[in-house]
């Protein structure tokens, strides 16, 4: 069994306290530390090297936006799970933007934390295609105009089929279902997938999804 190396970044100790005893019931997580804001987080994750951060997004201080900007940004990062009270927000959207795999409420049950980390942990997002749809919604009131042109300008290294799949992940669908829908095999949506991540700069499918939004590839394809 392989254990997941996981740290809290939460100013609540209250919180903190929860999620430990949330999560520190299953056996292949293992709690390697707490911080309560961003500058303690990097410190945090310098000494302990976990897997995955479950990182509030406000905090005091440096918050988890910027400590998650911070953190995607290094050669060996950790995965992201931004924890939020909202569910699509602007702070949640950039987040998502800097490399964060995806978000959990604060009101989720246990039993869904414990999925989601564990599924970060694999290199799965954790966003559903209900919640991409909703973050999408709410990315096209959020000044798109000057995304627009950058994004697409960005997507116009892909070919067609490398744009094909990039839609797909968007849509939020499954590599089984990208597969099924564009009849190639799951191994060839990996090596597409991986491919799209390289060529764009990216590191993770959330962000493949919002910069097909931004670049208004959905739209484009009757979403």
């Amino acid at each position: 069994m392989t254990v997941i190396r996981l740290a809290l970044v939460d100013d609540d100790p209250l919180v903190r306290a929860g999620l430990t005893l949330m999560l520190g019931g299953a056996e292949d997580i293992e709690i390697v530390g707490e911080a309560a804001d961003g500058a303690e987080a990097e410190d945090l994750v310098d000494r302990a090297s976990p897997d995955v951060v479950l990182m509030d997004i406000r905090m005091p201080g440096v918050d988890g936006l910027t400590a998650t900007e911070r953190l995607r940004s290094r050669r060996t990062p950790p995965q992201v799970v931004v924890l939020t009270t909202f569910h699509a927000d602007e702070q949640v959207l950039r987040a998502l933007r800097a490399g964060a795999a995806g978000f959990v409420l604060k009101d989720t049950p246990p039993a869904e934390i414990v999925a989601a980390v564990r599924r970060v942990a694999a290199g799965d997002p954790v966003l559903s295609p209900a919640v991409t749809r909703q973050l999408m919604a709410h990315a096209a009131g959020s000044a798109l105009d000057g995304r627009r042109a950058d994004a697409r300008s960005r997507i116009a290294v892909l070919n067609d089929r490398e744009r094909e799949v990039a839609v797909e992940v968007g849509r939020g669908s499954s590599n089984a279902e990208i597969a099924a829908r564009l009849f190639m095999s799951v191994a060839t949506v990996k090596a597409h997938v991986s491919r799209i991540l390289a060529r764009l700069g990216l590191n993770n499918r959330v962000q493949i999804a919002l910069l097909a939004y931004d670049a208004g590839l959905l739209e484009e394809n009757g979403h």
